[in-house]
C-alpha cells in the first residue's frame, strides 16, 4: 500500500477508460485527490461518480493550450495545487509513412507529444507551488523500438521519451520526471490488434493488465525518490530480445 500519496493532488489525462481509469482508481485507493480529464465525457463522468473517493472530472483536450491552463486552475480551485501529473492521454494511429496523411501524422504528435509538453509547461508552476512533486509520462515500447505501419505513434513515443529526460534536467530537484513504457495492455486501444498472438513469444507470454501499470505508476509518483529522467518498462519482457535456442539450454 502506498501511503505517501495520502492527500496528494494528482491530475490524470486520458482518464475515462483503460489505463487512465485504472490509474484514477489506484490513486484514490492510495489516498490521493484526483482531477480526471478526457474528451470522452460520458465515460469520464461515470468514472468520477462511481469511484469511492475525491475524484472530479473535466473535459480537456490535451492538444489545446487554453484547456491546460483552465484545467490547472480548476484543479487548484477544487483540490489545491497539483502535486503530481500523469500524462496518460494518447491515441494509436495506423498507416505506413507513404500512406498516412500529413494531417493524421500531426494529429498523433499533437495529442501524444505536444499534449504532454503542454502538460509539463502548464503544470510545473503548480507543482512548485505545492512544494514539489513528480510527473510521469506514459510512453510505450514504441518509444524504445520501431514498429512498421506505426510511424506517427513511434515518433510521438520516442519524442516523449526524450522530452522526459529534458524535463528531468530542467525541473529537478523539485520535480521528478519519468516515463513508463508499457507493452500490450488489455485496454480499448488494442482491440484492433491480436495482442495475445503478439505477446505469445514474450518471456511472460500474456497481455498485461492495467492495474499492473498502475502499481508501477504509484511507485514512481510516491516512492521512487531517487529516480528521475528514466524509462521504466512494463512489457512482459517483449523488448528484451528474440528468444535464442541454444543446444542443451535449460
Amino acid at each position: 500500500m502506498v501511503n505517501s500519496l495520502k492527500g496528494a493532488v494528482v491530475l490524470v489525462t486520458g482518464a475515462a477508460r483503460g489505463m487512465g481509469a485504472s490509474h484514477v482508481r489506484g490513486l484514490v485507493d492510495a489516498g490521493a485527490m484526483v482531477m480526471a480529464t478526457d474528451v470522452l465525457d460520458s465515460e469520464g463522468m461515470a468514472l468520477a461518480t462511481s469511484t469511492n473517493g475525491p475524484v472530479a472530472y473535466r473535459h480537456h483536450d490535451v492538444a489545446v493550450s487554453a484547456d491546460w491552463e483552465s484545467t490547472v486552475t480548476a484543479t487548484e480551485e477544487t483540490f489545491g495545487p497539483v502535486n503530481h501529473l500523469v500524462n496518460n492521454a494518447g491515441i494509436l494511429s495506423f498507416g505506413s509513412i507513404e500512406d498516412m496523411s500529413l494531417a493524421e501524422f500531426r494529429r498523433t504528435l499533437d495529442i501524444n507529444l505536444v499534449g504532454c509538453w503542454l502538460g509539463i509547461h502548464h503544470t510545473a508552476p503548480s507543482i512548485r507551488r505545492a512544494g514539489g512533486g513528480s510527473i510521469v509520462n506514459i510512453s510505450s515500447t514504441a518509444g524504445l523500438q520501431g514498429y512498421a505501419n506505426l510511424g506517427a505513434y513511434v515518433a510521438s513515443k520516442w519524442g516523449l521519451r526524450g522530452l522526459t529526460k529534458t524535463a528531468a534536467l530542467e525541473l529537478g530537484p523539485a520535480i521528478r520526471v519519468n516515463s513508463i513504457h508499457p507493452g500490450p495492455i488489455r485496454t480499448p486501444m488494442i482491440v484492433d490488434i491480436d495482442a495475445e498472438a503478439l505477446s505469445a513469444a514474450q518471456p511472460i507470454p500474456r497481455v498485461g493488465e492495467p492495474r499492473e501499470v498502475t502499481d508501477l505508476l504509484l511507485y514512481l509518483l510516491a516512492d521512487a525518490t531517487y529516480s528521475t529522467g528514466h524509462e521504466f518498462v512494463i512489457d512482459g519482457g517483449a523488448v528484451v530480445g528474440s528468444p535464442l535456442a541454444l543446444p542443451n539450454a535449460r
